[in-house]
Order: C-alpha cells, then sequence, then structure tokens
C-alpha cells in the first residue's frame, strides 16, 4: 500500500520525467559574428532527470513514476520525444525507452550501503548508459530480423545509439557536481 508521502515523490518523479522529456538540450557557442547561434544535441534532459531521481528517492518510486509515464505516453497524451501511442512500440526510440529500468536498477546499487561518490557514480552511471542503449539495440533487433530490414538497422544503429551515447556519457559530468549534496541531503534524513 502506498502512503501520501510515496505518492508525492511518485507524482513529483512523473512531472519531472514529463517535462525534461520536452526539453532539448542547447549548448550557446560564441561565433566569431558575435551571433547568438546555438547547437541542438540530440537528446533531452530526460536521462539525467531520471538518474537525478534514481539517486534521491527510491527506485521503486522511480520505477512506478517512469511506468505512469510509459502509460500515460501509450494510451494517453503523446509524451514521449517525437510522439506517443500504441505506433510508438514499432519505433527504435520505444527500446530505449526500455532502457531506461535497466538504468535505474544500476543507478539504484549506489543507494545501497551508502556508496555513493563520484568515481562510484561516473562508474555506475557508465555502466547504466551502456545498459540503457544496449537493451535499445536489442529491442530494435526483433523487428530487424523479423522483417529482414538489415539495411535499415545500421542507419537506426548510428542515428539512435551511437549518435547519442557520446552525449549520455557527457551529461555524467554535471550530474557528477550534485554527488555531495545528494549525499548530504541522503544523510541529514
Amino acid at each position: 500500500m502506498l502512503n501520501l508521502y510515496k505518492l508525492i515523490e511518485i507524482l513529483v518523479s512523473l512531472q519531472l520525467i514529463v517535462i525534461t522529456t520536452m526539453l532539448p538540450v542547447y549548448i550557446p557557442l560564441p561565433f566569431l559574428d558575435k551571433s547568438s547561434n546555438t547547437f541542438e544535441m540530440p537528446i533531452t534532459w530526460q536521462i539525467p532527470t531520471i538518474i537525478l531521481l534514481t539517486l534521491i528517492f527510491d527506485k521503486r518510486v522511480v520505477f512506478r513514476a517512469f511506468s505512469l509515464y510509459i502509460i500515460v505516453g501509450l494510451f494517453i497524451f503523446p509524451v514521449f520525444h517525437k510522439g506517443g501511442s500504441l505506433g510508438y512500440l514499432l519505433t527504435p526510440n520505444f527500446g530505449y525507452l526500455l532502457g531506461i529500468y535497466p538504468l535505474i536498477n544500476i543507478i539504484d546499487n549506489l543507494n545501497i550501503g551508502n556508496k555513493i561518490n563520484v568515481g562510484n557514480f561516473l562508474k555506475n552511471g557508465f555502466i547504466a548508459i551502456v545498459a540503457m542503449h544496449l537493451t535499445g539495440i536489442f529491442y530494435y533487433l526483433i523487428p530487424v530480423i523479423f522483417y529482414s530490414q538489415f539495411n535499415l538497422f545500421l542507419y537506426n544503429l548510428g542515428k539512435y545509439s551511437v549518435g547519442k551515447i557520446v552525449y549520455h556519457f557527457l551529461m555524467l559530468i554535471p550530474l557528477s557536481l550534485l554527488i555531495k549534496p545528494i549525499k548530504r541531503l541522503k544523510l541529514s534524513k
């Protein structure tokens, strides 16, 4: 049975996941002509937010919030990055959404035994992102093998995994700056 505190944590987590899915990452690049050009990275703030929520809350809270997010995206509103509905199950993006579950599990290992420090975070974060991408690749292999569309596999592998994994690794660096405040927050409970 859920108590009110856990319900509030789940709703806050769900709201953050939905909001950060829709926020692209921009990097301002100063050019010689002093224009305000920006470079849009091919990711959103969703994965860093889920990592942060997993460090703050219990993994069951984040699992429930993320499961609600998937249910909302498949059956109610198109809250996923670039769409939603049941048709989203057939896209490569959905495999990476499923990869969030092992990511949460791996990041939550830091909460067990209070092993939160920058080195452990970067190691677990690296492993978690690799696990997420491998889940997405394996999910996408199923329709590729079933429909014999191997030519699309390499294109989508580059677009959805190789093209984004470096950015996901880079997002661990700013998150590592939050490790000490999170550790203090957890010790104060």
